[in-house]
């Protein structure tokens, strides 16, 4: 059996997954899965065909029928339906329902399964139940913490503009995504503060642990 050497990041939204897993990624030549983008992937699908976020049947459904796989570039990242995630992912629309269309137990199970695909046997993969849940047997898992003042401000940069709004839909998003998972480390976690670290800092921080946990080359 082909050894599990995947690195498991999760945290809240804002606490710098993505980045750290990206850089982690670049670093260590492994693919870098973005499970978030999954589920936002779903979400503006099902916007689109007009099914109803509380419909968990309709949504398993969809789910079936979305394809996920990975990228030939360096590193090699996730492609929906065989392209580059459109930034429509990270519209205002996907935000306010992408918690509620992720709460369902039958569409979760989906996503899993296909995130093991992905990850399996060598992958950066990064979300609110890596560690916990799709990979508990990970060498590697990481769990981010920051401020909610930090995490507000980091979306606000990332969405390009002072949005007054920022602030309250990080804080629903952060109440919805408890709903579905603890914020809670998974049992062997490291865990990061990045509010207290630049992004070199954060990065430099992770690869001592991954290199602790991961003597071998990776790969």
């Amino acid at each position: 059996m082909t050894e599990l050497r995947v690195i498991a990041i999760d945290g809240s939204a804002g606490s710098g997954k993505s980045t750290l897993a990206r850089g982690l990624a670049r670093e260590l030549g492994l693919p870098y899965v973005n499970t978030g983008i999954m589920y936002r992937a779903l979400t503006l699908a099902a916007l689109e065909k007009g099914i109803d976020a509380d419909d968990g049947d309709s949504l398993a459904q969809l789910t079936r029928e979305l394809r996920f796989s990975l990228s030939t570039g360096t590193p090699p990242e996730l492609e929906v339906e065989g392209s580059r995630p459109s930034p429509a992912l990270e519209s205002g629309w996907v935000e306010e329902h992408v918690s509620q269309v992720a709460q369902h137990p039958q569409v979760r199970e989906l996503m899993r399964q296909a995130q093991r695909v992905l990850g399996s046997p060598n992958a950066v993969v990064e979300g609110r139940d890596i560690g916990t849940v799709v990979f508990p047997d990970a060498p590697v898992k990481l769990f981010l913490t920051a401020s909610a003042d930090t995490r507000v401000e980091r979306r606000a940069v990332e969405r390009g503009a002072a949005d007054p709004t920022v602030g309250s839909a990080l804080h629903m998003r952060d109440a919805r995504d408890a709903m579905v998972n603890p914020f809670e480390p998974a049992q062997g976690a490291e865990v990061l503060d990045t509010g207290r670290r630049t992004v070199s800092e954060t990065l430099e921080a992770a690869l001592v642990i991954v290199h602790a946990r991961l003597p071998e080359p990776v790969r």
